[in-house]
Protein backbone atom coordinates (compact mmCIF):
# COMPACT_ATOMS: atom_id res chain seq x y z
CA UNK A 1 0.00 0.00 0.00
CA UNK A 2 1.49 3.34 -1.14
CA UNK A 3 2.32 6.03 1.49
CA UNK A 4 0.40 9.11 1.62
CA UNK A 5 3.31 11.55 1.53
CA UNK A 6 4.66 13.19 -1.09
CA UNK A 7 8.30 13.01 -2.20
CA UNK A 8 10.66 15.56 -1.11
CA UNK A 9 10.41 18.37 -4.40
CA UNK A 10 7.23 20.72 -4.01
CA UNK A 11 7.49 23.49 -6.53
CA UNK A 12 4.99 26.74 -6.85
CA UNK A 13 4.64 28.87 -10.06
CA UNK A 14 6.17 32.86 -9.72
CA UNK A 15 3.79 35.17 -11.10
CA UNK A 16 5.00 36.44 -14.43
CA UNK A 17 3.50 37.73 -17.73
CA UNK A 18 3.30 35.55 -20.64
CA UNK A 19 4.21 37.13 -24.16
CA UNK A 20 0.27 38.38 -25.06
CA UNK A 21 0.68 40.62 -21.25
CA UNK A 22 -1.60 38.85 -19.65
CA UNK A 23 -0.24 37.47 -16.01
CA UNK A 24 -0.62 33.81 -14.78
CA UNK A 25 -3.48 33.36 -12.42
CA UNK A 26 -1.22 33.27 -9.38
CA UNK A 27 -1.65 36.32 -7.17
CA UNK A 28 1.71 38.72 -7.32
CA UNK A 29 1.72 38.73 -3.55
CA UNK A 30 5.41 36.43 -4.03
CA UNK A 31 8.46 37.40 -5.97
CA UNK A 32 7.77 38.80 -9.55
CA UNK A 33 9.84 38.11 -12.28
CA UNK A 34 8.48 39.90 -15.48
CA UNK A 35 9.79 38.99 -18.80
CA UNK A 36 9.88 41.74 -21.04
CA UNK A 37 7.46 41.17 -24.04
CA UNK A 38 10.04 41.79 -27.27
CA UNK A 39 7.70 41.11 -30.55
CA UNK A 40 9.14 37.57 -32.16
CA UNK A 41 9.30 38.12 -36.11
CA UNK A 42 7.06 35.53 -38.08
CA UNK A 43 7.89 32.26 -37.69
CA UNK A 44 9.72 31.82 -35.08
CA UNK A 45 6.75 34.04 -32.74
CA UNK A 46 4.23 31.41 -34.13
CA UNK A 47 6.46 28.59 -32.83
CA UNK A 48 6.87 30.00 -29.46
CA UNK A 49 2.81 30.45 -29.55
CA UNK A 50 2.12 27.27 -30.61
CA UNK A 51 4.91 25.56 -27.73
CA UNK A 52 3.04 28.17 -25.08
CA UNK A 53 -0.38 26.67 -25.65
CA UNK A 54 0.12 23.28 -25.87
CA UNK A 55 2.28 23.60 -22.55
CA UNK A 56 -0.28 24.88 -20.94
CA UNK A 57 -3.44 22.61 -22.93
CA UNK A 58 -1.26 19.66 -20.47
CA UNK A 59 -0.35 21.81 -17.62
CA UNK A 60 2.96 22.66 -18.02
CA UNK A 61 3.78 26.46 -16.89
CA UNK A 62 7.40 27.57 -15.46
CA UNK A 63 7.61 25.97 -12.35
CA UNK A 64 6.70 22.51 -14.28
CA UNK A 65 8.66 22.90 -17.17
CA UNK A 66 11.67 23.13 -14.45
CA UNK A 67 10.36 20.50 -12.43
CA UNK A 68 9.86 17.84 -15.38
CA UNK A 69 13.35 19.17 -16.84
CA UNK A 70 15.02 18.00 -13.27
CA UNK A 71 12.89 15.04 -13.09
CA UNK A 72 13.27 13.79 -16.35
CA UNK A 73 16.86 14.50 -16.34
CA UNK A 74 17.17 12.28 -13.29
CA UNK A 75 14.85 9.38 -15.32
CA UNK A 76 17.59 9.65 -17.40
CA UNK A 77 20.24 9.30 -15.73
CA UNK A 78 18.57 6.83 -13.65
CA UNK A 79 18.72 4.19 -17.16
CA UNK A 80 22.51 5.35 -16.73
CA UNK A 81 22.71 4.36 -13.20
CA UNK A 82 20.94 0.93 -13.89
CA UNK A 83 23.36 0.04 -16.29
CA UNK A 84 25.93 1.25 -14.52
CA UNK A 85 25.10 -0.98 -11.36
CA UNK A 86 24.57 -3.77 -13.92
CA UNK A 87 28.30 -3.50 -15.22
CA UNK A 88 30.42 -2.58 -12.04
CA UNK A 89 28.33 -4.48 -9.49
CA UNK A 90 28.20 -7.99 -8.61
CA UNK A 91 24.45 -8.64 -8.08
CA UNK A 92 25.57 -8.87 -3.88
CA UNK A 93 26.53 -5.75 -4.06
CA UNK A 94 23.29 -4.20 -5.88
CA UNK A 95 21.39 -5.58 -2.53
CA UNK A 96 23.76 -3.74 -0.33
CA UNK A 97 23.69 -0.72 -2.92
CA UNK A 98 20.13 -0.42 -2.42
CA UNK A 99 19.96 -1.72 1.57
CA UNK A 100 21.78 1.94 2.15
CA UNK A 101 19.19 4.11 0.80
CA UNK A 102 16.17 2.09 2.51
CA UNK A 103 18.42 2.27 6.00
CA UNK A 104 19.10 6.17 5.33
CA UNK A 105 15.45 6.79 5.05
CA UNK A 106 15.27 6.33 8.28
CA UNK A 107 15.83 9.88 8.76
CA UNK A 108 11.87 10.23 7.75
CA UNK A 109 11.92 9.35 12.06
CA UNK A 110 14.05 12.65 12.71
CA UNK A 111 11.97 14.78 10.35
CA UNK A 112 8.54 14.44 12.13
CA UNK A 113 7.05 15.97 9.04
CA UNK A 114 8.56 19.09 9.26
CA UNK A 115 9.06 19.97 5.48
CA UNK A 116 5.44 19.46 5.04
CA UNK A 117 4.65 22.05 7.97
CA UNK A 118 7.32 24.07 6.57
CA UNK A 119 5.81 24.75 3.50
CA UNK A 120 2.28 25.07 3.84
CA UNK A 121 2.60 27.49 7.50
CA UNK A 122 4.98 30.07 5.17
CA UNK A 123 2.49 29.84 2.59
CA UNK A 124 -0.30 30.65 4.54
CA UNK A 125 2.12 33.63 6.08
CA UNK A 126 3.21 34.72 3.16
CA UNK A 127 -0.09 35.22 1.01
CA UNK A 128 -0.21 38.37 3.19
CA UNK A 129 3.51 39.80 2.49
CA UNK A 130 5.31 41.29 -0.66
CA UNK A 131 8.77 39.58 -1.28
CA UNK A 132 11.01 41.83 -3.62
CA UNK A 133 13.68 39.93 -5.58
CA UNK A 134 16.27 41.61 -3.31
CA UNK A 135 14.63 39.61 -0.27
CA UNK A 136 12.88 42.86 1.60
CA UNK A 137 9.82 41.73 2.85
CA UNK A 138 7.30 43.89 3.17
CA UNK A 139 3.54 44.08 4.83
CA UNK A 140 2.11 43.33 8.03
CA UNK A 141 4.08 43.09 11.08
CA UNK A 142 2.17 40.08 12.41
CA UNK A 143 2.45 38.48 9.17
CA UNK A 144 6.15 39.61 8.75
CA UNK A 145 7.23 38.09 12.34
CA UNK A 146 5.15 34.98 12.45
CA UNK A 147 7.10 34.14 8.71
CA UNK A 148 10.45 34.75 10.90
CA UNK A 149 9.58 32.57 13.07
CA UNK A 150 8.65 29.77 11.25
CA UNK A 151 12.33 29.76 9.66
CA UNK A 152 13.77 29.91 12.97
CA UNK A 153 12.06 26.91 14.46
CA UNK A 154 12.77 24.88 11.29
CA UNK A 155 16.33 25.62 11.53
CA UNK A 156 17.09 24.70 14.73
CA UNK A 157 15.49 21.33 14.98
CA UNK A 158 16.65 20.44 12.04
CA UNK A 159 20.52 21.00 12.95
CA UNK A 160 19.91 19.15 16.00
CA UNK A 161 18.13 16.34 14.32
CA UNK A 162 21.14 16.32 11.54
CA UNK A 163 23.27 15.41 14.34
CA UNK A 164 21.29 12.87 16.67
CA UNK A 165 20.56 10.84 12.68
CA UNK A 166 24.38 10.80 12.14
CA UNK A 167 24.92 9.56 15.38
CA UNK A 168 22.41 6.80 15.73
CA UNK A 169 22.12 5.73 11.76
CA UNK A 170 26.13 4.82 11.11
CA UNK A 171 26.35 2.29 14.01
CA UNK A 172 22.76 0.74 13.45
CA UNK A 173 23.27 0.38 10.09
CA UNK A 174 26.71 -1.46 10.25
CA UNK A 175 25.41 -3.36 12.92
CA UNK A 176 21.95 -4.48 10.56
CA UNK A 177 24.47 -4.72 7.59
CA UNK A 178 27.21 -7.01 9.33
CA UNK A 179 24.67 -9.36 10.97
CA UNK A 180 23.02 -9.78 7.26
CA UNK A 181 26.43 -10.40 5.54
CA UNK A 182 27.39 -12.83 8.16
CA UNK A 183 24.41 -15.32 7.30
CA UNK A 184 25.35 -15.08 3.63
CA UNK A 185 28.86 -15.30 3.71
CA UNK A 186 29.86 -16.36 0.19
CA UNK A 187 29.20 -12.60 -0.97
CA UNK A 188 31.49 -10.59 0.97
CA UNK A 189 31.30 -6.86 0.56
CA UNK A 190 33.05 -4.21 1.80
CA UNK A 191 30.30 -1.63 3.16
CA UNK A 192 31.29 0.18 6.22
CA UNK A 193 32.80 3.22 4.88
CA UNK A 194 30.20 3.14 1.85
CA UNK A 195 27.62 3.87 4.48
CA UNK A 196 29.35 6.20 6.58
CA UNK A 197 30.04 8.19 3.71
CA UNK A 198 25.83 8.03 2.94
CA UNK A 199 24.62 9.07 6.26
CA UNK A 200 27.47 11.45 6.15
CA UNK A 201 25.92 12.94 3.23
CA UNK A 202 22.59 12.81 3.96
CA UNK A 203 22.92 14.65 7.30
CA UNK A 204 24.32 17.46 4.94
CA UNK A 205 20.98 17.47 2.75
CA UNK A 206 18.41 17.04 5.78
CA UNK A 207 19.62 20.71 7.13
CA UNK A 208 18.93 21.90 3.54
CA UNK A 209 14.95 20.58 3.73
CA UNK A 210 13.56 23.31 5.68
CA UNK A 211 15.02 26.05 3.73
CA UNK A 212 14.12 24.74 0.02
CA UNK A 213 10.19 24.04 1.92
CA UNK A 214 10.55 27.36 3.58
CA UNK A 215 11.67 29.30 -0.07
CA UNK A 216 9.02 27.20 -1.61
CA UNK A 217 6.10 28.57 0.57
CA UNK A 218 7.31 31.87 0.06
CA UNK A 219 7.28 30.96 -3.88
CA UNK A 220 10.73 30.99 -4.87
CA UNK A 221 9.53 28.30 -7.16
CA UNK A 222 11.24 28.21 -10.57
CA UNK A 223 14.79 28.95 -8.45
CA UNK A 224 14.06 25.82 -6.18
CA UNK A 225 13.25 24.11 -9.30
CA UNK A 226 16.34 25.15 -11.29
CA UNK A 227 18.52 24.19 -8.12
CA UNK A 228 16.98 20.84 -8.25
CA UNK A 229 18.34 20.46 -11.85
CA UNK A 230 21.73 21.57 -10.96
CA UNK A 231 21.51 19.27 -7.62
CA UNK A 232 20.51 16.46 -10.02
CA UNK A 233 23.75 16.97 -12.74
CA UNK A 234 26.33 17.52 -10.14
CA UNK A 235 25.19 14.59 -8.07
CA UNK A 236 25.04 12.66 -11.14
CA UNK A 237 28.62 13.58 -12.12
CA UNK A 238 29.75 12.72 -8.50
CA UNK A 239 28.13 9.31 -8.42
CA UNK A 240 29.00 8.22 -11.78
CA UNK A 241 32.78 8.61 -11.15
CA UNK A 242 32.47 6.48 -8.72
CA UNK A 243 31.60 3.44 -11.30
CA UNK A 244 34.13 4.12 -13.67
CA UNK A 245 36.71 4.25 -10.82
CA UNK A 246 35.49 0.50 -9.73
CA UNK A 247 34.07 2.11 -6.24
CA UNK A 248 30.27 1.45 -6.97
CA UNK A 249 29.25 1.34 -3.54
CA UNK A 250 30.51 4.85 -2.59
CA UNK A 251 28.24 5.77 -5.48
CA UNK A 252 25.03 6.34 -2.73
CA UNK A 253 27.19 8.75 -0.94
CA UNK A 254 28.29 11.07 -4.02
CA UNK A 255 24.96 11.15 -5.23
CA UNK A 256 24.19 12.26 -2.11
CA UNK A 257 26.70 14.89 -2.11
CA UNK A 258 26.12 16.10 -5.22
CA UNK A 259 23.16 17.81 -3.86
CA UNK A 260 24.24 18.92 -0.55
CA UNK A 261 27.33 21.01 -2.71
CA UNK A 262 24.41 22.40 -5.16
CA UNK A 263 21.76 23.49 -2.98
CA UNK A 264 24.09 24.46 0.16
CA UNK A 265 25.44 27.26 -3.14
CA UNK A 266 21.50 27.52 -3.82
CA UNK A 267 20.65 28.25 0.22
CA UNK A 268 23.94 31.01 0.16
CA UNK A 269 22.83 33.31 -2.54
CA UNK A 270 19.30 33.76 -0.42
CA UNK A 271 21.04 34.50 2.78
CA UNK A 272 19.55 38.77 1.99
CA UNK A 273 16.16 36.92 2.48
CA UNK A 274 17.14 34.09 5.01
CA UNK A 275 19.94 36.16 7.25
CA UNK A 276 17.20 38.56 8.11
CA UNK A 277 14.52 36.90 9.52
CA UNK A 278 17.06 34.56 10.89
CA UNK A 279 18.15 37.43 12.67
CA UNK A 280 14.47 39.47 13.63
CA UNK A 281 13.05 39.48 17.02
CA UNK A 282 9.61 37.42 16.95
CA UNK A 283 8.32 38.52 20.16
CA UNK A 284 4.27 38.79 20.71
CA UNK A 285 4.01 37.76 17.31
CA UNK A 286 5.71 34.14 17.76
CA UNK A 287 4.01 31.46 16.66
CA UNK A 288 2.71 29.52 18.87
CA UNK A 289 4.21 25.67 17.88
CA UNK A 290 2.24 23.76 20.88
CA UNK A 291 -1.15 24.95 19.87
CA UNK A 292 -1.39 26.27 16.26
CA UNK A 293 1.36 23.43 14.09
CA UNK A 294 1.91 20.73 16.45
CA UNK A 295 -1.15 19.34 16.22
CA UNK A 296 -1.16 19.10 12.66
CA UNK A 297 2.68 18.53 12.79
CA UNK A 298 2.48 14.96 15.12
CA UNK A 299 -0.05 13.33 12.65
CA UNK A 300 2.11 14.44 9.75
CA UNK A 301 5.14 12.72 11.40
CA UNK A 302 2.96 9.47 12.54
CA UNK A 303 1.83 9.22 8.81
CA UNK A 304 5.16 9.66 7.07
CA UNK A 305 6.92 7.20 10.26
CA UNK A 306 3.81 4.81 8.73
CA UNK A 307 4.86 5.54 5.37
CA UNK A 308 8.61 4.15 6.10
CA UNK A 309 7.34 1.47 7.12
CA UNK A 310 5.35 0.88 4.48
CA UNK A 311 7.97 0.42 1.50
CA UNK A 312 11.08 1.23 2.86
CA UNK A 313 11.17 -2.23 5.23
CA UNK A 314 10.77 -4.39 2.07
CA UNK A 315 14.63 -4.61 0.91
CA UNK A 316 15.98 -4.53 4.08
CA UNK A 317 13.90 -7.39 5.03
CA UNK A 318 14.73 -9.45 2.08
CA UNK A 319 18.05 -8.55 2.40
CA UNK A 320 17.96 -10.61 5.81
CA UNK A 321 15.75 -13.70 5.06
CA UNK A 322 16.63 -14.07 1.13
CA UNK A 323 19.95 -12.79 0.07
CA UNK A 324 21.30 -9.68 -1.31
CA UNK A 325 20.59 -10.67 -5.24
CA UNK A 326 16.88 -10.55 -4.31
CA UNK A 327 16.70 -7.65 -2.37
CA UNK A 328 18.61 -6.16 -5.31
CA UNK A 329 16.44 -7.02 -7.75
CA UNK A 330 13.97 -5.69 -5.28
CA UNK A 331 15.39 -2.54 -4.58
CA UNK A 332 16.08 -1.67 -8.67
CA UNK A 333 12.22 -2.18 -8.95
CA UNK A 334 11.49 0.16 -5.95
CA UNK A 335 13.93 2.68 -7.17
CA UNK A 336 12.06 2.51 -10.97
CA UNK A 337 8.94 3.12 -9.31
CA UNK A 338 9.61 6.02 -7.31
CA UNK A 339 11.77 7.79 -10.44
CA UNK A 340 8.54 7.09 -12.23
CA UNK A 341 6.13 8.88 -9.19
CA UNK A 342 8.24 11.31 -8.99
CA UNK A 343 8.24 12.48 -12.80
CA UNK A 344 4.43 11.98 -12.59
CA UNK A 345 3.64 14.17 -9.37
CA UNK A 346 5.48 16.91 -10.54
CA UNK A 347 2.18 18.78 -12.08
CA UNK A 348 0.86 18.12 -8.36
CA UNK A 349 3.61 19.45 -6.28
CA UNK A 350 3.93 22.53 -7.98
CA UNK A 351 0.98 23.36 -6.72
CA UNK A 352 1.00 22.63 -3.07
CA UNK A 353 1.68 26.49 -1.80
CA UNK A 354 -0.82 27.80 -4.41
CA UNK A 355 -3.34 25.44 -2.46
CA UNK A 356 -2.61 26.94 0.30
CA UNK A 357 -3.24 30.89 -0.65
CA UNK A 358 -6.15 29.65 -1.90
CA UNK A 359 -7.65 28.29 0.47
CA UNK A 360 -6.79 31.32 3.13
CA UNK A 361 -8.19 33.23 0.63
CA UNK A 362 -11.53 30.86 0.83
CA UNK A 363 -11.15 30.64 -3.14
CA UNK A 364 -12.50 26.86 -2.81
CA UNK A 365 -13.88 27.17 -6.66
CA UNK A 366 -10.52 27.60 -8.57
CA UNK A 367 -8.80 25.38 -6.00
CA UNK A 368 -10.85 22.22 -7.14
CA UNK A 369 -10.70 23.23 -10.54
CA UNK A 370 -7.16 23.41 -10.35
CA UNK A 371 -6.85 20.22 -8.41
CA UNK A 372 -8.83 17.94 -10.34
CA UNK A 373 -7.26 19.31 -13.41
CA UNK A 374 -3.66 18.43 -12.05
CA UNK A 375 -4.89 14.95 -11.04
CA UNK A 376 -5.69 13.96 -14.45
CA UNK A 377 -2.33 14.94 -15.89
CA UNK A 378 -0.25 13.69 -12.73
CA UNK A 379 -2.12 9.91 -13.01
CA UNK A 380 -2.12 10.28 -17.27
CA UNK A 381 1.66 10.75 -16.90
CA UNK A 382 1.89 7.92 -14.45
CA UNK A 383 -0.16 5.44 -16.69
CA UNK A 384 2.10 6.42 -19.59
CA UNK A 385 5.50 6.23 -17.94
CA UNK A 386 4.95 2.74 -16.21
CA UNK A 387 3.56 1.45 -19.62
CA UNK A 388 6.74 2.60 -21.46
CA UNK A 389 8.86 1.25 -18.97
CA UNK A 390 7.04 -1.73 -18.58
CA UNK A 391 7.13 -2.90 -22.64
CA UNK A 392 10.83 -2.40 -22.27
CA UNK A 393 11.90 -4.53 -20.27
CA UNK A 394 9.92 -7.18 -21.72
CA UNK A 395 11.16 -6.21 -24.73
CA UNK A 396 15.04 -6.80 -22.96
CA UNK A 397 13.89 -10.51 -21.07
CA UNK A 398 12.14 -11.55 -24.44
CA UNK A 399 15.86 -10.61 -25.91
CA UNK A 400 17.63 -12.10 -23.50
CA UNK A 401 19.60 -9.11 -23.27
CA UNK A 402 23.04 -9.83 -21.01
CA UNK A 403 26.02 -7.81 -19.12
CA UNK A 404 29.02 -9.13 -18.34
CA UNK A 405 26.98 -12.73 -18.69
CA UNK A 406 23.92 -11.82 -16.34
CA UNK A 407 20.69 -11.13 -18.01
CA UNK A 408 19.32 -7.57 -17.75
CA UNK A 409 16.18 -8.06 -17.06
CA UNK A 410 17.60 -10.23 -14.35
CA UNK A 411 18.34 -7.72 -12.20
CA UNK A 412 14.73 -6.23 -11.66
CA UNK A 413 11.63 -8.30 -10.79
CA UNK A 414 9.95 -10.41 -13.27
CA UNK A 415 7.31 -9.46 -15.52
CA UNK A 416 4.47 -10.16 -12.94
CA UNK A 417 5.74 -8.73 -10.14
CA UNK A 418 6.77 -5.98 -11.70
CA UNK A 419 3.30 -4.87 -13.21
CA UNK A 420 1.86 -5.31 -9.70
CA UNK A 421 4.44 -2.65 -8.52
CA UNK A 422 3.46 -0.44 -11.36
CA UNK A 423 -0.18 -0.62 -10.23
CA UNK A 424 0.78 0.41 -6.87
CA UNK A 425 2.82 3.56 -8.47
CA UNK A 426 -0.13 4.84 -10.55
CA UNK A 427 -2.62 4.54 -7.17
CA UNK A 428 0.43 6.33 -5.32
CA UNK A 429 0.40 9.25 -7.46
CA UNK A 430 -3.62 9.45 -6.88
CA UNK A 431 -3.21 9.02 -2.94
CA UNK A 432 -0.26 11.49 -2.89
CA UNK A 433 -2.40 14.07 -4.71
CA UNK A 434 -4.97 13.49 -2.00
CA UNK A 435 -2.98 14.12 0.99
CA UNK A 436 -1.63 17.07 -0.79
CA UNK A 437 -4.91 18.69 -1.10
CA UNK A 438 -5.94 17.62 2.52
CA UNK A 439 -2.71 19.00 3.85
CA UNK A 440 -3.08 22.32 2.63
CA UNK A 441 -5.93 22.71 4.94
CA UNK A 442 -2.61 22.38 7.20
CA UNK A 443 -4.94 19.62 8.51
CA UNK A 444 -3.74 16.00 8.42
CA UNK A 445 -6.96 13.69 7.73
CA UNK A 446 -4.41 10.64 6.45
CA UNK A 447 -3.07 9.91 9.65
CA UNK A 448 -5.46 6.92 10.14
CA UNK A 449 -4.75 5.64 6.47
CA UNK A 450 -0.75 5.30 7.21
CA UNK A 451 -1.22 3.60 10.17
CA UNK A 452 -3.33 1.25 8.31
CA UNK A 453 -1.10 0.58 5.13
CA UNK A 454 2.15 -0.04 7.86
CA UNK A 455 -0.15 -2.41 9.91
CA UNK A 456 -0.91 -3.92 6.73
CA UNK A 457 2.97 -3.84 5.01
CA UNK A 458 4.32 -5.03 8.29
CA UNK A 459 3.42 -8.42 8.69
CA UNK A 460 3.91 -9.24 4.55
CA UNK A 461 7.22 -7.94 5.05
CA UNK A 462 8.16 -9.97 7.26
CA UNK A 463 5.63 -13.32 7.07
CA UNK A 464 5.30 -12.99 2.86
CA UNK A 465 9.49 -11.99 2.76
CA UNK A 466 10.84 -14.25 4.60
CA UNK A 467 8.55 -17.45 2.93
CA UNK A 468 11.21 -19.57 0.42
CA UNK A 469 8.29 -20.96 -1.52
CA UNK A 470 7.32 -19.89 -5.19
CA UNK A 471 4.78 -17.00 -4.16
CA UNK A 472 6.91 -15.61 -0.90
CA UNK A 473 10.05 -13.13 -1.10
CA UNK A 474 9.71 -10.44 -3.62
CA UNK A 475 6.54 -11.92 -5.85
CA UNK A 476 3.91 -12.42 -2.56
CA UNK A 477 5.22 -8.48 -1.33
CA UNK A 478 4.36 -7.35 -4.84
CA UNK A 479 1.01 -9.01 -5.04
CA UNK A 480 0.24 -7.77 -1.29
CA UNK A 481 1.46 -4.35 -2.17
CA UNK A 482 -0.94 -4.34 -5.04
CA UNK A 483 -3.81 -5.06 -2.92
CA UNK A 484 -2.97 -2.63 -0.27
CA UNK A 485 -3.02 0.19 -2.91
CA UNK A 486 -6.06 -1.09 -4.03
CA UNK A 487 -7.84 -1.14 -0.84
CA UNK A 488 -6.54 1.14 1.65
CA UNK A 489 -4.60 3.44 -0.72
CA UNK A 490 -7.68 4.03 -3.86
CA UNK A 491 -10.38 2.54 -1.66
CA UNK A 492 -10.12 4.23 2.19
CA UNK A 493 -7.84 7.17 0.51
CA UNK A 494 -10.23 8.56 -1.77
CA UNK A 495 -13.26 8.13 0.82
CA UNK A 496 -10.87 10.49 3.43
CA UNK A 497 -10.50 12.53 0.98
CA UNK A 498 -14.00 13.18 -0.39
CA UNK A 499 -15.39 13.26 3.35
CA UNK A 500 -13.60 16.56 4.37
CA UNK A 501 -13.40 18.09 0.96
CA UNK A 502 -17.28 17.64 1.62
CA UNK A 503 -16.85 19.12 5.37
CA UNK A 504 -14.59 21.92 5.10
CA UNK A 505 -16.12 23.14 1.90
CA UNK A 506 -19.65 22.94 2.77
CA UNK A 507 -19.02 24.54 6.10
Amino acid sequence: MPPANPPPSRETPRHTLTNRGQADPIPALIPVEIEAHVPLPGEAGLRRNLFIRLGKAVGVDRAIAFTVLARGWSSLAGVGTLTLIARFLTPAQQGFYYTFYSLVAMQIVFELGFSVVILQTASHEAAHLQIAPDGSITGPEREHTRLASVLQKAVRWYTTAAVLMAVLLIPIGIAFLRHAANKFPGDHVRFVLPWILVVAASSLTFQLDPLFSFLEGCGYVPEVARTRLRQSLLSTALGWSMFLFHRGLFAPGCFILGQAFAGGWFIYRKRHLLGPLMRRATGQFRIDWGTEVWPFQWRIAVSWLAGYLTSQLFVPTLMNARGPVEAGQMGMSLTVCATLTTLSVSWMNTKAAPFGRMIARREYTELDRTFFRTLVQSTGAATLACALVFAAVAILSAHGVRLKGVPLASRLLPPLPLAMLFFGTVGNVIVIGEALYIRAHKQEKFMVNSILGAVYSLPVAYFIGRSLGPHGGAWGIAAAYAVGTAIIGLGYGTYTFLKWRRIWHHA
